[in-house]
């Protein structure tokens, strides 16, 4: 066989290999598949998730992945003898990555939109969630209104973002130059907001709660509820995952049945457990 045969042929074995243990099959896409087989004997689930999103899913300073969806995927998963694997991607481009078989899952307080729903089937509800206006105190922020003339951040590809466009009267028509300042992560957002960059960040009741609690002065912050409609977080997945839809919400009713829910829920949220944002789909 000449060298650029054998190559060749060495070439499409590896790429087989690869994609088999991938759990994609040949010549199919993965969103025309119903891919649950592929995942239970391959053993794991790739999840997407935006690794700066606090209490959710963030890294700690040794690097280890945790967080609220962490555990509730684990733990769902342990029920069916399949381990989770989380990979960081890039928030705004979390559906053509489910797609294009990157991932399995969007599992990282991920909000049911409309929008969303077109291009991704979604879980049972398992947490409730608020789009909220913080800003530091020293700037005054006590109503929307107080954002006229003011820079507005927000997440690229987030809910937050969405409802700036969809609901224009709130913010998006009083706000600097009409547009808000889009970052990568809320990270970043929040160092912008503490150096006076931008005087108002729209974010989940989620984030903001969790980080504020666990700054060194919390008082230092202002946080505006209510103006936007309250959202629902699911885990997002591809239509053709029929079977992988129906584990994961046996999953999420099983957990909130027998307690662990509850426990995760007080693990990362502490005495905000009688919060609208944990009330639980039952």
């Amino acid at each position: 066989m000449k060298r650029k045969n054998l190559f060749t042929c060495l070439l499409v074995l590896a790429c087989t290999v690869i994609l088999s243990g991938c759990g994609v099959s040949i010549g199919k896409k993965a969103d025309q598949t119903d891919n649950w087989s592929q995942i239970k004997q391959r053993g794991y689930v790739t999840i997407g998730v935006d690794d700066t999103f606090v209490p959710m899913g963030f890294r700690q300073k040794n690097g280890q992945l945790v967080g609220y969806d962490v555990d509730l995927a684990k733990a769902v998963f342990k029920l069916y003898g399949v381990k989770t694997n989380f990979q960081t991607i890039d928030w705004a481009m979390n559906a053509t990555e489910l797609k294009n078989g990157t991932i399995d899952l969007i599992w990282n307080g991920f909000t049911k939109t409309p929008e969303r729903q077109a291009k991704v089937a979604f879980s049972r509800t398992y947490l409730r969630n608020d789009q909220v206006l913080v800003s530091l105190k020293k700037n005054h922020i006590n109503s929307y209104a107080d954002m006229t003339g003011k820079v507005l951040g927000a997440q690229t590809g987030s809910s937050g973002s969405n409802d700036i466009n969809k609901y224009p009267k709130l913010l998006k028509n009083r706000i600097k130059d009409h547009d808000p300042v889009l970052y990568e992560s809320f990270t970043n957002a929040f160092i912008d907001l503490n150096s006076g960059r931008i005087q108002g960040l729209l974010i989940d009741s989620s984030y903001a709660d969790y980080y504020i609690a666990h700054q060194k002065n919390p008082g230092d912050f202002q946080t505006i509820r209510g103006a936007f409609p309250p959202e629902a977080f699911g885990v997002g997945m591809r239509k053709s995952d029929d079977r992988l839809r129906q584990k994961v919400n046996a999953g999420l009713k099983k957990l909130a049945a027998d307690g662990t829910l509850e426990r995760i829920n007080q693990k990362w949220f502490g005495d905000q457990a009688d919060s609208p944002l944990l009330q639980n789909n039952k």
